[in-house]
């Protein structure tokens, strides 16, 4: 399993925006220097997120964006999954996927579905909160 740039960007902008929000809206051009991210591949992710209620935009002078939920209401796992479209680690456990006809028999399907419920706990265990108050 690979988190992508998509999902990882995702979390690096949302706690960067959480870092130096202050409850005010932080310029998306400065949340692309600090971060190293190109603005362009930003602007693709930041309207999933705007979606789906993590963050707000506003344009003009001023304006940026600036987190909706609490940094401790932001679950890894629902940003990750949100941008990755799922953290499964083989196709039979996908969202979408239909029910495996071998799973009765497949010696290592027990073992995948351990593994992907591992992964979600553990990034539902953490927030956005857990990211910026970590020392560096």
């Amino acid at each position: 399993m690979m988190i992508s740039t998509r999902g990882r960007y995702a979390l690096r902008v949302l706690a960067d925006i959480a870092e130096h929000t202050d409850k005010k809206y932080v310029p998306m051009k400065e949340v692309a220097q600090r971060q190293g991210i190109s603005l362009k591949y930003l602007e693709r992710i930041l309207p999933v997120l705007t979606q789906h209620g993590y963050i707000e935009g506003v344009q003009g002078k001023g304006g940026g964006y600036r987190l909706i939920k609490e940094p401790k209401e932001c679950r890894l796992g629902d940003i990750l999954r949100l941008t990755e479209g799922d953290l499964a680690p083989v196709a039979c456990l996908g969202k979408d996927a239909e029910p495996c006809e071998r799973a009765a028999q497949c010696r290592t399907y027990p073992v995948w579905v351990e593994f992907y419920q591992l992964v979600n706990e553990y990034f539902d265990g953490k927030t956005l909160a857990d990211l910026i108050h970590t020392e560096k």
